[in-house]
Order: structure tokens, then sequence, then C-alpha cells
């Protein structure tokens, strides 16, 4: 859990830029491949997890895409890491391995603290917050040409 895996930041990655590039249209997977460079192997079926886990919808039709499914500030970090791990199947080597009376009762249970602690953090980021830091950085959206204001 210390080292994401390349599947989690591409997850993160791709529903940050749902949220900050939508607009008013929803997000076509190609646009996510184009702008982030994630590999459309990994995105279409990331995506489509995270429509069944009820972070993202996916729209269909000529103009369709993914948009988020809730708010921005109501998604969390620590969601799509759930989503993401729950679709990886790498056995966890460390659980199965033989080891020491130490190693099972101390070092196993301070790494499942640590990763514990590592995703309450990541509860306590929303999607909302990663947003405003990169219009704060100045990381241009191209949400403002999707706009249309016509009444």
């Amino acid at each position: 859990m210390l080292r994401p895996s390349k599947k989690m930041l591409f997850a993160i990655e791709a529903v940050l830029d749902i949220a900050y590039h939508a607009g008013g249209e929803p997000v076509q997977s190609r646009e996510i491949t184009r702008r982030q460079g994630i590999p459309r192997r990994y995105l279409e079926q990331t995506l489509q997890q995270l429509v069944r886990a009820g972070i993202l919808v996916g729209v269909r039709g000529p103009r369709g895409g993914y948009r988020l499914a809730r708010e921005r500030r109501r998604i969390s970090v620590g969601e799509i890491v759930r989503v993401v791990r729950a679709l990886e199947t790498v056995e966890d080597a460390a659980e199965e391995s033989p080891a020491s009376a130490l190693g099972r009762q101390v070092i196993r249970p301070m790494w499942g603290d640590l990763g514990e602690e590592i995703m309450s953090r990541l509860d306590g980021i929303s999607i909302d917050e990663l947003c405003m830091r990169a219009y704060r950085d100045g990381v241009p959206s191209e949400a403002t040409q999707k706009l249309d204001f016509t009444i």
C-alpha cells in the first residue's frame, strides 16, 4: 500500500480529469487518454468499475462519456483507491509467507496500522480539493471551452 500501482494512479487521474475538465458535457475516454496519457486498456476497465461503484456515471450516445455520479466534494480519493484495490488481483505475498513471532505479532500489525492511517488520510481528501489545487497551481482546464451560456 505504500507504493501505489499504476492502475491506482490512473484511476485517480481519470476521476480528477473528469471533474476538472467536464464543464457541462460528459468526458469521453479518448479525451482522458489524450490529456493524461493513460493507456486505454487500463482506462476503460477502470472507468467501468468506477461506474459500478457509483463514483462515475456512464452516458451513452455519440456525445456520451463519463461524469461524476456525485458532487466532487463528496468523492474521496480513498473511495477510488478501494475500488482499484478490489480490481487488482495481485496476491499479498506478505500474508502467505512464513514469519517469525516478531514478524506475525509486531511487524505485520504495524504495517496494517500504517495502511489504515494512509486510507484514513485518503478518505479526508476530496476530488474538489484536488481540483482546487490544480486551479491554484495554474493547470489549464478545458471546461471553459465547453461552457454554453445560450438561453
